[in-house]
């Protein structure tokens, strides 16, 4: 049955993608996800650990994709922030963090597409660093969000 959500939840998120929506706009100087540094990189295990923490303990997580894919599923708790590849998103996620401690840790995640590829975390990455934020992570998502974090069971949320 989880299978076949995540089939289903890709195959969606295919066509949002295909609509090219999220890169209308982009930021002047795109970066990949490759450019975070792999000991700022976070694992979905160990997220999806840390989001069992009591609120306070747990880290404040912002999805800086597509909000067609945060519609369909997303962390629980997260917040969506826009995408990182365009500007409009990065006004969005510095609006969004304004009022978070500087040394909080942040989680950022896309999934859109293979860690190689995604627009959105290299840019959101750098934007919090620019900001001051000293204990920002990148969920690495090998593949997408469907195949990385939903297909493995852990928690989601929908809407919002």
């Amino acid at each position: 049955m989880k299978r076949c959500t995540a089939i289903m939840f890709i195959g969606v998120l295919t066509g949002a993608l295909a609509a090219n929506a999220q890169f209308a706009g982009r930021a002047s100087n795109p970066l990949s996800a490759t450019t975070v540094p792999q000991s700022r990189q976070i694992q979905p295990a160990e997220l999806a650990q840390m989001m069992k923490a009591p609120g306070s303990q747990r880290p404040v997580v912002f999805q800086v994709g597509s909000f067609v894919m945060f519609q369909q599923a997303h962390i629980p708790g997260s917040v969506y922030a826009g995408p990182g590849s365009q500007d409009a998103g990065l006004g969005l996620l510095e609006k969004k963090v304004a009022s978070t401690p500087r040394g909080k840790l942040i989680v950022i995640y896309c999934g859109c597409c293979p860690w190689n590829k995604c627009p959105n975390i290299g840019p959101a990455y750098e934007k919090l660093r620019n900001l001051g934020f000293t204990n920002v992570k990148a969920l690495y998502i090998a593949m997408n969000f469907g195949d990385d974090w939903l297909a493995k069971g852990y928690p989601t949320e929908k809407g919002r």
